[in-house]
């Protein structure tokens, strides 16, 4: 079926069968007018939560209610909370008389498991549950890799009500026999997308065969595609399917800017960049380790601080870096995809794409780390011939054109670029899918 909706602008968007979609934030909702207990609404207050966000009025009130729900939503809209809060309600309602029933049982079964791509995602949401949940007699644990599994079994023997975990080491804890999930009530899947983008269908049709058939199933997601709707299907009954923006857009607040320059040049450009406009918490994309390494040495012989933070870095490491770029100590946080999924950092403003991703939908996940929670944040996007086919798919995902421009003694040499035809005709976009099985040359190229 085809639904229009009024806040996409008159986009339709073409879903599958049987998602029903209904909005119901307004502007105007509270907190107390969606049957969270006084507990929880006064724990808001506390923290300083006045409104709902769209995600979170939209979100809630369907949790409470029982059903399924596909939820779009960018990261710093709030999403945590929209899941964290009733599941901690109805688990709270219940507390009682499952403690009870669980006595006589040697480990007490998990009532609720997240899943999340990454660690740094995993550890951003038990935070989140253990902030909001301090005083409701619940219990979470975390298992994620790169940190020890004993310790992390010793912590699961006595049994959790909420368990975050990363795929592949939830697997590892399930085949010791660490717990179980016979008797789960809740299933989250926190940025579906990017679990899909990392490889982990397979972890997850073993994870789905020790769940129960009977539980209600919230499954978030960035950006939406076939292989999310697919994932969909088969997890969620009658979902509610909720977006609270035109789909796999960016935050409104989030100035981008796009930098043509030559690839030579990137590494000084930045530099100039952080000094000229004096920014004191920077975070760069890299699509590689070894260029992250290589960029973060750049940038330190210049005089800036900066660490790389990737993924063969321990976990204590990672931890490290992350904490001294939050505290300052870092001015400069040159990051790849993977480690800064869930990477939450307060008020940062300036995002940096010192080379564009492989895969369009994560330029989204990329900036959507500035510009959150109402914040403004600019998005630097710096871009040479390289990046030509990278910024098309980008385009046509955002459908919008980035416009370039040049900074002044940063000008690219045209004598080293090729006329590129930029028609988002559909042949021109089949004469680029051809282009990219070719490894993304023309004929004749000197690319």
């Amino acid at each position: 079926m085809v639904i229009s909706h009024s806040h996409l602008k008159g986009n339709s968007v073409k879903l599958p069968g049987n998602y029903l979609c209904r909005f119901l934030w307004c502007g105007v909702m509270s907190f107390s007018s969606m049957a969270l207990s006084q507990k929880l609404i006064s724990l808001l207050s506390e923290l300083g939560y006045s409104a709902p966000t769209p995600i979170q009025a939209q979100a809630i009130p369907v949790i409470l209610a029982g059903r399924d729900i596909m939820a779009g939503a960018q990261t710093g809209t709030g999403k945590t909370a929209a899941f964290a809060l009733p599941i901690l309600q109805r688990l709270s309602d219940t507390y009682v008389e499952q403690s009870d029933q669980t006595q006589a049982v040697s480990v007490k079964p998990v009532r609720a498991l997240v899943l999340t791509p990454t660690r740094e995602l995993a550890l951003q949401v038990y935070q989140s549950f253990g902030k909001y949940g301090k005083d409701s007699g619940l219990n979470s644990a975390i298992v994620y890799g790169g940190v020890s599994i004993d310790a992390q079994a010793d912590a699961l023997k006595s049994g959790v009500d909420i368990l975050v975990a990363t795929p592949g080491r939830l697997l590892d804890q399930l085949r010791r026999g660490s717990l179980t999930l016979k008797q789960l009530d809740f299933l989250v899947f926190d940025e579906a997308d990017r679990m899909l983008d990392m490889g982990f269908k397979d972890e997850i049709d073993a994870i789905l065969k020790q769940v129960p058939t009977q539980r209600q199933t919230l499954l978030f997601s960035a950006t939406f595609d076939q292989g999310v709707f697919a994932l969909s299907k088969r997890l969620l009954r009658d979902p509610k399917l909720i977006e609270v923006d035109k789909r796999n857009t960016v935050a409104a607040n989030v100035e981008q800017v796009v930098y043509a320059v030559d690839a030579d040049r990137k590494s000084e450009l930045i530099c100039h960049l952080i000094k000229s406009k004096q920014w004191q918490q920077v975070l760069i994309f890299s699509r590689k380790k070894l260029g992250a390494d290589q960029l973060a040495a750049n940038i330190v012989k210049a005089g800036i601080q900066a660490q790389a933070f990737h993924g063969d870095l321990s976990q204590a490491a990672r931890e490290k870096v992350l904490k001294q770029f939050k505290q300052g100590d870092v001015q400069v946080l040159v990051a790849t995809d993977v480690a800064a999924r869930g990477l939450d950092v307060e008020e940062l403003k300036v995002v940096v794409n010192y080379e564009l991703p492989f895969i369009a939908e994560d330029y989204i996940h990329r900036i959507g780390r500035t510009g959150r929670a109402g914040n403004v944040g600019v998005a630097i996007t710096l871009y040479s011939e390289d990046d030509i086919l990278r910024l098309e798919e980008i385009e046509a995902l955002l459908d919008s054109r980035l416009p370039q421009q040049w900074l002044p003694g940063f000008e690219p040499d045209l004598t080293k670029a090729e006329p590129v035809d930029r028609k988002n005709t559909k042949a021109a976009q089949k004469q680029r899918a051809k282009r990219r099985m070719s490894g993304g040359k023309k004929a004749g190229s000197r690319r």
